[in-house]
């Protein structure tokens, strides 16, 4: 059995604390608040995060990064995405080069365009790293709902070892060679969840959401491949699997922000209703400079962002999406 740290006590986090230590795992789980780990460990739970769960017992909590690094086989990056460069950098002198790390979290950062692994890359060097994501909500996962996710690295021992943490008979786990792939799919996602809720919080029906997903699913992939991912990822778990859950489910804090927006409110209005970090505001910036750089058209995050970042009326977002010049369905056809 393994030793494994968990950077990260929110749902999501936690919820693999659960898993990993119903596993057989010596598992810690970290948090920067002190005063949420005190709590964890006097009432063995995490209310605010997954409320009426309780946590076993074996589960370790710790405060402290270089008492809850120290030693461990492997470690998991579950802090939101704009905090991954930052935890990064203070860990970097606490564990050895050659560190295996997991990467759960989904999110591009903006400026350097970087991934959440490319991120740990580039301030850990010599670390080997993973991705593990799919529709994988926490609040499901934790249930013991059946769940099939994908874990992407280019070290296929990496890959294969963190299968053989993370699986069991309630949570399958495929493995990848694309990590890019996997991890554009499961960061994008999130952008295009935030149009489905914003269809939504308008009043839209089935047909409207079937069409972001289905279109936003092409943008995706249309970038993915400009910058060298494969197709078939993103007909997989970590691109129209993760994008179906995001945009439809209740669990979804990104449709759910999408939603308020709809409904009339700002962005910061609807993060601050939601109480959870909303990855796609954080990667939609990100997702449009991508698009420039690698020079693909992405109306759907286009739009997004200018409801976002330029006060753009939704209704009017919805108008310019569907007035757009006459196209062919696919990217490249003939007669």
């Amino acid at each position: 059995m393994a030793r494994i740290c968990i950077l990260g006590a929110g749902s999501w986090g936690t919820a693999l604390a659960v898993l990993l230590v119903g596993n057989g795992h010596t598992v810690t789980l970290w948090s920067h608040r002190a005063e949420e780990v005190l709590a964890m460990q006097r009432t063995s739970a995490n209310e605010s995060k997954l409320p009426g769960v309780v946590l076993p017992r074996e589960i370790r909590y710790s405060s402290q990064l270089k008492e809850a690094v120290k030693n461990q086989d492997l470690l998991v990056f579950a802090v939101p995405s704009k905090a991954t460069r930052e935890t990064a950098k203070k860990i970097k002198d606490l564990i050895p080069e050659d560190q295996k790390i997991v990467s759960v979290s989904k999110g591009i950062e903006e400026g350097t365009l970087y991934s959440q692994t490319q991120i740990l890359e580039d301030v850990l060097k010599g670390a080997l790293t993973a991705a593990l994501s799919g529709p994988s909500h926490a609040e499901e996962v934790v249930r013991r709902i059946p769940t099939l996710v994908v874990a992407a690295s280019k070290s296929h021992d990496l890959a294969l070892l963190t299968q053989e943490l993370f699986m069991n008979a309630n949570f399958r786990v495929y493995i990848s060679p694309d990590l890019l792939g996997v991890e554009i799919g499961g960061s994008l996602k999130n952008v295009i969840a935030l149009a489905a809720g914003m269809s939504d919080g308008l009043g839209y029906g089935d047909n409207t959401k079937a069409a972001l997903i289905t279109r936003g699913i092409k943008e995706i992939t249309r970038l993915a491949v400009a910058m060298g991912a494969k197709e078939d990822t993103l007909a997989g778990l970590s691109g129209i699997g993760d994008l179906i859950v995001t945009c439809q489910s209740m669990h979804s804090r990104n449709r759910m922000a999408g939603y308020y927006i709809g409904q009339g409110d700002s962005a910061q209005e609807a993060m601050d209703k939601v109480k959870m970090v909303v990855e796609g505001v954080y990667s939609a910036k990100a997702a449009r400079a991508l698009g420039q750089r690698y020079g693909v058209d992405l109306p759907i995050i286009e739009q997004v962002n200018r409801v976002l970042f330029e006060q753009m009326d939704v209704r009017k977002a919805v108008l310019e999406l569907m007035g757009r010049e006459k196209k062919a369905e696919l990217d490249h056809c003939s007669w």
